[in-house]
């Protein structure tokens, strides 16, 4: 099969979807791929590197020309009208919130298979995990920039100093994120507080930080009184394939002391706050209700080089396997199957299909 590798072009994204090492990988196995000049440029993979490994070197429209595109992020509109009509899409959609590429999609008769949808016989999301653990480790560092009084924080140092007490942390999630960021931040010395609803996951935090981690279960009272005494909130949140949760109404950010900052990693699913809306790195904060949003879509992008490395890492052996015989690779593994969430212009992931039905009308 020919895979086709495009330059990502989404606001400051530096990752690209395969390294030599892979596209060596790919072409023993029988298959063409083709890599944008420059795709892997950012992140310290020449063109002659992808040469050396059996890559042939293609323009973009070359590329958006192969029976699989092979990509990071979600297909901008420019790269939605390259798309060819039955091609195979395999990268991060996040269509949940986004009904306009999903139309775009369906319209086109793609067949998506979304990274972050994918399972593991653990009910595990394997190839949204590496993304989550960057995500949630920069968001702390996010976070300690949001609350400089330059970008309208209130000026709190997380770590504190002698004489002086640490900054507060709210946690809104348990899951790969919100693990991450409980690490970062108990590690520069914040007074961190974790919610969750899971009462197994509050006690595997309690064990594996001895305390150190406060764990509250998570219902709007115990979010609206953790948020009144935080520095910096963390949106952690995932429904798998479906958007997040809104846990923080206009209102309940308001009781936020001024200058606080929220880090909303759930954005690429919508957010987890009334008053989140996707932002970017040329531009990644705004003030809303006194309060620091950061609410950018690609974090990982940001560390582009650790993110390539550990991204394509888990994902090479997913598209081997829907290279060689992309349905029947789908209909051998449920877990990969989940992943696909469009196809010949049908929604094909029941909580995907649940988020884009037509609402009634009031």
């Amino acid at each position: 099969m020919r895979i086709g590798i495009p330059k990502e072009i989404k606001n400051h994204e530096y990752r690209v979807a395969i390294t030599p090492a892979g596209v060596a990988q790919a072409v023993a196995a029988g298959h063409q791929v083709l890599v944008e000049s420059g795709a892997g440029t950012a992140v310290d993979f020449s063109d002659a590197e992808y040469l050396a490994a059996g890559a042939t070197l293609a323009d973009g429209a070359g590329v958006f020309a192969a029976e699989l595109v092979f990509k990071v992020k979600e297909p901008q509109p420019e790269e939605v009208a390259r798309l060819q009509p039955g091609q195979w899409l395999f990268c991060y959609l996040h269509l949940a919130p986004a009904p306009e590429l999903a139309r775009a999609l369906l319209a086109k008769g793609i067949h998506g298979v979304a990274f972050e949808t994918v399972v593991d016989p653990a009910g595990h999301t394997p190839l949204l995990a590496p993304m989550s653990e960057i995500a949630g480790r920069l968001a702390i560092q996010a976070g300690m920039q949001a609350l400089e009084m330059k970008h309208g924080g209130r000026g709190v140092l997380l770590a504190g100093v002698p004489g002086v007490a640490p900054g507060r942390v709210a946690i809104l999630g348990g899951g790969v994120v919100g693990a991450n960021a409980a690490r970062i931040a108990l590690g520069v010395g914040a007074e961190v507080t974790l919610l969750d609803r899971d009462g197994a996951r509050l006690r595997h935090f309690d064990d594996l930080y001895g305390g150190r981690l406060l764990t509250r279960f998570s219902n709007p009272a115990s979010i609206g009184e953790v948020l009144a005494r935080s520095d910096l909130v963390v949106g952690a949140a995932y429904v798998h394939g479906r958007r997040a949760p809104h846990l923080i109404n206009r209102d309940l950010l308001g009781a936020l002391p001024r200058g606080a900052a929220l880090v909303d990693v759930a954005i690429d699913q919508g957010g987890i706050a009334e008053t989140s809306r996707p932002t970017t790195h040329s531009a990644p904060f705004y003030v809303e209700e006194g309060v620091v949003h950061y609410c950018v879509a690609n974090m990982p992008g940001a560390v582009a080089r650790t993110a390539t490395l550990a991204l394509a890492e888990a994902t090479l052996p997913y598209l081997l396997r829907l290279a060689d015989n992309p349905m029947a690779a789908l209909e051998r593994d449920p877990g990969f199957l989940a992943g696909l969430n469009v196809s010949a212009g049908r929604i094909t992931h029941p909580g995907l299909a649940a988020d884009l039905a037509p609402r009634p009308a009031p």
